[in-house]
């Protein structure tokens, strides 16, 4: 029998929207991170740029759940993707993921998306910054550069709250013991638990260490992904040596600041007031083709606020533009869409919409 795995007609290419895939592999890569990777049942090549990442489609009692994670390997693996995930106190996904999630087990993605990539921003030296699990989209760069033998001069500083928590460290030894131009420093927070010893860096990476480790930082292009307050703190030694912030990348990991809840809560009481004042006659309608609903919204509310005034579920993760996971078709009319990198410029030319972000300028078709 023909082996037809790599037949160009069944082979076919992973581009943003729904896919379903299944877990082929589980690998505990410390107590609390575990790598889930992933393949579909018929061959995908799995393309995208180094640093963005999916949204997974979950249940989880009964209640659906989307959770976007950084994709932690490299397109030069192309049959396959993996996601790393840190078990989080009290985080109802992480958790269920690592209780939950096996081989063999099916779900639904969505993605690729994020402007976060090493592609868009090519240097011939740079500088990669991680603080935890904020590892995860460097290490997919990491991992391309190696296997793609690129010419590039990489100074990489992760840092780990302990010895145990260090994450791809045999990996990360490996791919820097055998480049010359890729230089590996590793920063621990403690090292005094249950025994453990440490001999390398110890603390937070302030200026002195950055000025110690990588003297010519000023003049890399830089990649910083970690808790919020890890990118602060990084900012502000960068800012206040007058780097030039356009050659600065960042993709963060953690909750949402209180002060941006604050917002959004005021700007909810804002529309609810403005509502009140609108006039009939200024209300325009959403409708939604396959369902046979439709709608009058305010101007300002968005494509996906009228799916919910009706009960449709369009599927989001973000709210944000930047998932992607509410991408629909406009079958007539305009919206004015404010994203933030989750919808390429071929699906806007093909006519589709990230709902979240997509306000009608009149009245509207939508495929849904």
């Amino acid at each position: 029998m023909t082996d037809t795995f790599m037949n160009p007609i069944t082979t076919q290419t992973w581009s943003n929207g729904r896919h379903l895939v299944r877990c082929v592999k589980v690998i505990q890569e410390t107590w609390d991170v575990r790598t889930f990777c992933f393949m579909a049942e018929q061959p995908v090549l799995f393309f995208f740029k180094p640093g963005q990442f999916v949204t997974l489609e979950l249940e989880i009692d009964g209640v659906p759940i989307m959770r976007s994670y950084t994709i932690s390997s490299s397109p030069s693996v192309p049959y396959s993707f993996s996601i790393t995930v840190k078990r989080m106190p009290g985080g109802i996904v992480s958790n269920w993921l690592h209780d939950n999630l096996k081989q063999g087990d099916n779900l639904a993605v969505h993605g690729p998306v994020g402007n976060f990539n090493c592609i868009d921003y090519p240097a011939e030296k740079a500088l990669f910054l991680s603080g935890g699990v904020g590892i995860t989209p460097l290490m997919s760069m990491v991992r391309w550069y190696f296997d793609t033998n690129a010419a590039i001069d990489i100074n990489f500083i992760h840092s780990a709250r302990s010895p145990k928590d260090i994450i791809y460290h045999r990996e990360m030894e490996h791919i820097f013991s055998r480049i010359p131009e890729f230089k590996l420093h590793i920063v621990c927070e403690r090292s005094d638990e249950l025994g453990e010893s440490w001999y390398g860096l110890r603390g937070y990476v302030n200026q002195r260490m950055l000025e110690l480790i990588a003297p010519d930082y000023l003049e890399r292009e830089i990649f910083c992904c970690g808790p919020t307050p890890y990118m602060n703190a990084v900012k502000n030694i960068l800012q206040q040596n007058g780097f030039n912030m356009a050659h600065y990348h960042e993709e963060s990991f953690g909750a949402t600041p209180i002060e941006v809840e604050e917002e959004v809560l005021e700007l909810v009481e804002q529309a609810e007031q403005a509502a009140e004042d609108v006039q009939q006659a200024d209300l325009l309608q959403v409708e939604f083709a396959s369902s046979g609903k439709s709608v009058r919204i305010l101007p300002t509310e968005t494509v996906h606020a009228a799916a919910s005034k009706l009960g449709l579920h369009i599927p989001k993760a973000c709210g944000m533009g930047i998932c992607g996971t509410c991408r629909v078709e406009l079958k007539s009319g305009e919206v004015e869409m404010e994203h933030n990198g989750g919808i390429t410029d071929e699906d806007v030319a093909d006519g589709y919409i990230l709902s979240c972000c997509s306000r009608p300028k009149g009245n509207v078709v939508v495929d849904f």
